[in-house]
C-alpha cells in the first residue's frame, strides 16, 4: 500500500507522527546555543620560539629556516609562514580549511621534538598554538577613572575579574593598559661616583635590608615557637633611609643621599585611552562551545551589579559586544523568515482562495522547518546565521510539493470526485513528479557538503539543513496534506434536481465579490491566454527560438563588457573602524600621543556619529603571545571607531571611513595610515594582496614602493599598505674583547650592568595587603638619553678599580630590518589594496595591468593573493560543482522520463535563469560575491522544477491519447497555476533576504537578489521554451520512430525486367 493511502486510511497515526516531530523540533530549538558562526577550527597552528638579545636577522638564521624546513614536511600542509622579530621567531603553518588540526598538531610535535636539539641553546622550547573561534575576544569593556586611576588595576582584579569568573561559559578575562604600580630608584651617577659607588651596590643594600627569613625553632618551657626575622618594606619612604655604606670619617650614606625614590605608576609605554580619557581595556574570551548571547547577557547584568560597588569616577563603557552583532544578525534573519512566511502563505491564499487549503498548506512549512533544528542538535551544532539563512533560503520551497499535491486535489473535486477519493487519486498522478523535483533539490545541495575551502566550512550546514527540510516537506505533501485534504476539504455541491442546481447559482450570482467571480476569474483568463499564446507559438517554433536565443545573447553582453564586477564575500556596515597610524620611525611615545590626542579631536569633529573611540599607542614591554598580534614600536597608533547603529545615522560606515582619509591624507607627520571597516562576522575586508618575493632586501623594498606609488593612481585604490616596515635604528655596543679582558670583566657581566643602568635592577618588592610592587635601580633619564651618556657609563672591575663604557666598547648606530617575513621557505612582502566604490575583480584587473607595464627586477617574483586569490580559488571551486550538479540533475530527470532527451528540453530553462541574474545585478548595481555565487548554483535545482511538473503532465495527457499540441496547450493550461505558485513562493520568500537593511544582511542581500531574478526571468521563458522544444524533440522522435517502424516491414518488389 502507498504511503498516501496509508495516511489517508490512518489519519490519527499520521497527525500524531508529525505532531511528535514538530515537539522534538521544538525541544530541539530550547536547547541549541546561539552563536554568530559554526564552531570551527581556524586552519591555522602557530609555533612560537623566544631568543632573548637576538635580533630579526640571526632568529631567521638560526631559528625560523630550521623549523620551517623541517615542518615542510607535515601532512596536508597548504603554505608555510614565519616571521622574525627582536626576541622572537613565530612561524605559522596553513591547512585547507576543514582539516583536522588536532592531528596536524601531534605531526608538528613530534618534527619540533625531532628539531629541537639543533636550535641554539639559549632559546625557550617552542610553544605551539592553536587559534580557534573560541580564542576570539567576546567582549570588550573599557573603564576610565580620575582619583582611582592609579590603583585601578586592583580594584579591577577584586571587584571585577573574580566576580565574573564564576559565570558559566567564561573562557579568560585579561586587561590591557592597566596602570602597574612601581617604586622607583633614580640614582644621580655623579653622586655615585663621588662616594665610590655602583649601582649595584645601592641595588645590593636596598634588597638585603627587605627581608622576611624563616630562622629556626624556639623551645620555651612547654611551648615551642617559629623564629622569623622580618624586616620587609612597609612603605617606600622607609627605602631612603638605608645606609649603603660608611665613609672613612663615619658618615653615612643614604639612599636618599644619592637618589630620588618615587612611589608611582610604571613608566607610559602603552597608553590606552577611551574617548581621550585613560582607560583600561577588559578582554573577554569564551569556552569553545558555550553560549555566546547566554554569556554575554550574564556579563551585562553583573556589569551592572559591580558598577554599584566601585568608586564613583570609574565609568564603565562597551567596547565591543560581540553577542550585539549575533543578536542583531539573527533577529534580521528572523525578521526575513517571518515575512517570508507571511508572503509564502499570502501567495498559497490568493492562488487557491480557500482557507482550508492555505491551512493545509501553511502546516507543511513550520514541521518542515521545525525538523531543521533536531538535526542542529544532533550535529552538536548552534542556531547561527548560517542556519538561519538555510532556513531563509528553504521556506519558498517547502511548499512547493505540497501545492503541486493539492492543487492537483482540487481540480479533481472540482470535477466531482469526493475529497477522500481526489486526494488519493490525485496524488497517485503527481507524486512520482514531486520525488523527482525533491530528488533534483537534493542533487543540488548535497554537494554543497563537499566543497572545500572556506566556502565548504560555511555552506556544509547550508546544504544538510536544506536537503532535510525539503525531503521534509515531500514526505509531508504525499503523506499528511492529502489525509488534511481528505478531512478538511469540501466536496463540489451535489443537486438531486435541476431547481437545486438553478437556486444554488442564484445565490452565487448575487455575491458581486466572490473568489470565482474576481480572483478567480481572472486566473481562468491568464490560463486561456496562455493555453493561446502556446498555441501561436507552436505555430511558430523557429521564430519562437530564435527570439529566445537572441535575448539569451543581449544579456551576455554585459558580461564581455565587464559590467558585473565581482568580490569575495560583501562587507558588513556593522558601525566599526579600525584605524592604524604610523608616524616616522624613531618617534617618542609622547609625540605619538600628542598626535593621537589630535585624531580623536578630528573624528569627533568630522564624525558625529561617533558613540565611542578607543586609542592604543606605544607597545608593552612585557613578552608573550600578544607578540604574535602586534607589531613592537612606538610611532603606531592603533584607534577603535564605534559609531551609531545602522538605521540611526544617514551615512553608511564607508563613507565615514573615506571622510576621516581624507583628514588622515593632510597631517604631514603621518607616514602611512589604513581605516578598515571590518567588524569581525563572515564580510571579509575585500583586499587585493601583490606578494614580492625576493631575498635581497633593498630590492624587493624599493620595488613595494614603486608599486606603491603606482597603485596610488588606480581609480578606487584605498589604504595601500607594505607589510614590511622601514628599517629602523638601533645602538650597538660593541666590545674590545682584548681590553675587556685585561679589566677582568667579561661581556654577558658589561651587558648586564648596561641593562641595570637603562632599564634598572629590580633589586627586591614592596609587599602589600598580598600584592607585591617591584622596587626598581636605574640611572636619572637625564643620564641615559644619548650616546655620549652610555659611553660615560661607570663600572666596577674585580679588583676595584672604576672603568668607563667607552674605554672597552664602542656605541655605534646602524639600521636594521624590525622583521623578517617568509613564505613557504622564502622572503617576501607584501602591498595591500582594498578597494572603495569599485569590486575585487575590478581592482585585480587594474593591479594586473600595471604589473604588465612594469620592470620586474632580476630575482624578484610577484604574485597577486589576498581575498582575490581565496575569491578566485572559490569561484573555481563553484565552476567544478555546478557542473557535477549539472550532471546529477540529468542523471535523476533521465531516469524519471526514461528518456535521454527530455531532460535537456527541462534543463534549457537554466541558461535562461543566467540571463536573470545578470538582469537583477545590473538593475540592483550589486556585484557576484561568493554568497551570490551560491544562489546561481541554487537556482538549477529550483528552475527546473517547474519544467519537471510541465513534461510530467505533457507526458500524462499523451498517454491519454491526446494529440501532441493540443496536450501541450492543456498542460500549460492546467499546470500554469502550481508552477506560478511554486515560483512566486519562492520568490517572495527571497525577498525578505534580498531587500532587508538590518546589520549583517548585506552578506545575504545578493543570494537574494540572483535567485529572484533568475527565477522570474526563467520562469517567463521556461513557459515559452520548454514546451516549443518539446513540440520539436517529440515531433522529431516520433519521425524517426515512424521511420524504423516502416524499415521494419519488408514490401514484395516486382523486379520489371522480370515482369517482361
Amino acid at each position: 500500500m502507498s504511503i498516501y493511502k496509508t495516511a489517508i486510511n490512518k489519519p490519527i497515526t499520521t497527525a500524531l507522527i508529525f505532531v511528535a516531530v514538530a515537539i522534538l523540533g521544538v525541544f530541539s530549538l530550547s536547547r541549541l546555543p546561539i552563536d554568530q558562526m559554526p564552531e570551527m577550527d581556524m586552519p591555522y597552528v602557530t609555533v612560537m620560539t623566544t631568543y632573548a638579545g637576538a635580533n630579526a636577522s640571526e632568529l631567521e638564521t638560526n631559528v625560523s629556516k630550521h623549523l620551517e624546513n623541517t615542518l615542510n614536511s607535515v601532512d596536508g600542509l597548504k603554505n608555510i609562514f614565519s616571521t622574525s622579530k627582536d626576541n622572537i621567531s613565530i612561524v605559522t603553518l596553513e591547512f585547507e580549511w576543514g582539516s583536522n588540526i588536532d592531528e596536524a598538531m601531534n605531526d608538528i610535535r613530534s618534527y619540533v621534538d625531532l628539531i629541537y636539539d639543533n636550535l641554539p641553546d639559549d632559546i625557550s622550547r617552542p610553544t605551539i598554538l592553536k587559534l580557534n573561534s573560541s580564542a576570539m575576544p567576546i567582549m570588550v569593556y573599557g573603564f576610565t577613572a580620575k582619583e582611582s586611576y592609579p590603583g585601578l588595576d586592583r580594584i579591577l582584579e577584586d571587584n571585577v575579574s573574580n566576580v565574573l569568573n564564576r559565570i558559566d561559559g567564561i573562557g579568560n578575562i585579561s586587561f590591557s593598559g592597566a596602570p602597574e604600580r612601581y617604586v622607583y630608584v633614580d640614582l644621580d651617577p655623579k653622586q655615585l661616583d663621588a662616594y665610590n659607588l655602583t649601582l649595584e651596590s645601592v641595588g645590593t643594600a636596598i634588597g638585603a635590608n627587605n627581608l622576611n627569613l624563616a630562622s629556626g625553632t624556639v623551645k620555651m618551657g612547654k611551648e615551642q615557637y617559629q623564629l622569623r626575622v622580618e624586616s620587609e618594606y612597609k612603605e617606600s619612604s622607609e627605602i631612603n633611609d638605608i645606609v649603603v655604606t660608611t665613609t672613612r670619617d663615619g658618615k653615612q650614606i643614604f639612599v636618599k643621599d644619592l637618589a630620588t625614590v618615587r612611589d608611582t605608576i610604571k613608566d607610559l609605554s602603552l597608553d590606552e585611552r577611551l574617548n581621550g580619557q585613560e582607560a583600561v581595556r577588559m578582554i573577554i574570551t569564551k569556552q569553545t562551545g558555550a553560549n555566546t548571547v547566554e554569556i554575554a547577557r550574564q556579563v551585562r547584568k553583573e556589569m551592572a551589579k559591580i558598577q554599584k560597588t566601585l568608586p564613583p569616577d570609574i565609568e564603565i563603557d562597551i567596547i565591543r559586544d560581540g553577542s550585539e552583532d549575533i543578536e542583531n544578525a539573527i533577529f534580521g534573519l528572523a525578521e526575513s523568515i517571518f515575512y517570508a512566511l507571511l508572503f509564502v502563505v499570502l501567495v498559497v491564499f490568493i492562488f487557491l482562495g480557500n482557507w482550508r487549503a492555505t491551512v493545509i498548506i501553511g502546516i507543511t512549512i513550520p514541521i518542515s522547518l521545525l525538523t531543521s533544528f533536531i538535526y542542529l542538535l544532533m550535529a552538536d551544532s548552534s542556531l547561527n546565521i548560517i542556519s538561519l539563512a538555510s532556513l531563509t533560503v528553504a521556506i519558498g520551497m517547502v511548499v512547493d510539493d505540497a501545492i503541486v499535491v493539492l492543487e492537483n486535489i482540487t481540480r479533481h473535486i472540482e470535477r466531482g470526485a469526493s475529497p477522500r477519493e481526489a486526494s488519493i487519486y490525485a496524488t497517485n498522478e503527481v507524486w512520482t513528479s514531486v520525488i523527482a523535483t525533491t530528488l533534483v533539490i537534493v542533487a543540488v545541495f548535497v554537494p554543497l557538503t563537499m566543497l572545500s575551502g572556506m566556502a565548504g566550512i560555511m555552506f556544509k550546514e547550508l546544504g544538510w539543513i536544506v536537503t532535510i527540510v525539503v525531503c521534509t516537506s515531500t514526505i509531508v505533501a504525499i503523506s499528511l496534506t492529502p489525509m488534511l485534504c481528505s478531512k478538511l476539504l469540501k466536496a463540489k455541491p451535489f443537486f438531486l434536481t435541476r431547481a437545486e442546481e438553478e437556486a444554488a447559482k442564484e445565490k452565487e450570482s448575487r455575491k458581486r465579490f466572490s473568489y470565482a467571480k474576481t480572483v478567480g476569474k481572472a486566473f481562468d483568463a491568464v490560463d486561456a491566454w496562455y493555453a493561446n499564446l502556446l498555441r501561436k507559438c507552436l505555430s511558430h517554433k523557429r521564430i519562437t527560438i530564435l527570439v529566445v536565443i537572441l535575448v539569451f545573447v543581449a544579456s551576455m553582453v554585459p558580461v564581455f563588457m565587464g559590467k558585473i564586477g565581482t568580490d569575495f564575500m560583501h562587507q558588513q556596515d556593522g558601525g566599526q573602524m579600525s584605524v592604524t597610524v604610523e608616524l616616522q620611525r624613531g618617534t617618542r611615545i609622547e609625540e605619538t600621543l600628542k598626535t593621537a590626542r589630535q585624531i580623536e579631536a578630528d573624528i569627533k569633529e568630522l564624525l558625529p556619529e561617533t558613540i565611542l573611540v578607543s586609542t592604543s599607542a606605544g607597545t608593552n614591554d612585557d613578552a608573550g603571545v600578544g607578540a604574535m598580534f602586534s607589531s613592537t614600536s612606538n610611532n603606531k597608533i592603533s584607534m577603535t571607531v564605534r559609531a551609531s547603529k545602522k538605521h540611526e545615522r544617514e551615512r553608511t560606515i564607508w563613507q565615514m571611513a573615506e571622510v576621516l582619509r581624507e583628514r588622515l591624507s593632510t597631517y604631514p607627520e603621518i607616514v602611512n595610515y589604513q581605516v578598515s571597516t571590518t567588524g569581525g562576522g563572515m564580510g571579509g575586508d575585500n583586499s587585493v594582496s601583490v606578494e614580492v618575493y625576493g631575498y635581497d632586501f633593498d630590492v624587493t623594498s624599493n620595488f613595494a614602493a614603486e608599486l606603491k606609488h603606482k597603485f596610488q593612481d588606480i581609480e578606487g585604490a584605498r589604504d595601500i599598505k607594505i607589510s614590511r616596515d622601514e628599517d629602523r635604528a638601533e645602538l650597538q655596543i660593541i666590545f674590545d674583547k682584548e681590553k675587556i679582558a685585561r679589566s677582568g670583566l667579561n661581556s654577558s657581566t658589561v651587558a648586564a650592568y648596561v641593562r641595570n643602568r637603562v632599564n634598572g635592577m629590580i633589586t627586591g618588592y614592596l609587599k602589600e595587603e598580598g600584592e607585591e610592587y617591584y622596587i626598581v635601580a636605574r640611572l636619572q633619564e637625564d643620564y641615559r638619553n644619548s650616546i655620549s651618556d652610555i659611553e660615560e657609563f661607570t663600572f666596577m672591575t674585580p679588583m676595584g678599580a672604576k672603568i668607563k663604557l667607552k674605554e672597552i666598547a664602542e656605541v655605534k648606530e646602524y639600521w636594521c630590518p624590525p622583521e623578517i617575513e617568509r613564505k613557504n621557505r622564502q622572503r617576501y612582502l607584501t602591498v595591500s589594496v582594498t578597494p572603495y566604490e569599485v569590486s575585487l575583480g575590478e581592482m585585480a584587473a587594474s593591479i594586473n595591468k600595471v604589473l604588465a607595464d612594469m620592470n620586474i627586477p632580476q630575482g624578484v617574483h610577484v604574485d597577486i593573493a589576498g581575498n582575490y586569490e581565496e575569491q578566485q580559488e572559490s569561484f573555481a571551486d563553484m565552476g567544478t560543482l555546478a557542473l557535477l550538479i549539472l550532471l546529477l540533475v540529468y542523471i535523476v530527470m533521465a531516469s524519471q522520463f526514461e528518456s535521454f532527451s527530455k531532460p535537456f528540453i527541462i534543463m534549457m530553462s537554466i541558461p535562461f535563469a543566467i540571463t536573470g541574474v545578470i538582469l537583477a545585478l545590473l538593475i540592483s548595481g550589486q556585484t557576484l560575491d561568493m554568497v551570490g555565487a551560491l544562489g546561481v548554483i541554487l537556482l538549477i535545482g529550483i528552475v527546473v522544477k517547474n519544467g519537471i511538473v510541465l513534461v510530467d503532465y505533457i507526458n500524462l495527457m499523451r498517454e491519454r491519447d491526446m494529440p501532441l499540441y493540443e496536450a501541450i496547450a492543456v498542460s500549460g493550461q492546467s499546470r500554469l497555476r502550481p508552477v506560478l505558485m511554486t515560483a512566486f513562493t519562492t520568490i517572495l520568500g527571497m525577498m525578505p533576504m534580498a531587500f532587508t537593511t538590518s546589520e549583517g544582511s548585506e552578506i545575504w542581500n545578493t543570494m537574494g537578489i540572483v535567485v529572484i531574478g533568475g527565477l522570474l526571468v526563467s520562469t517567463i521563458i521556461t513557459l515559452i521554451v520548454v514546451p516549443v522544444l518539446y513540440a520539436i524533440f517529440v515531433r522529431n522522435d516520433e519521425k524517426k520512430k515512424l521511420e524504423k517502424l516502416r524499415k521494419s516491414f519488408v514490401f514484395m518488389q516486382i523486379d520489371d525486367k522480370e515482369k517482361e
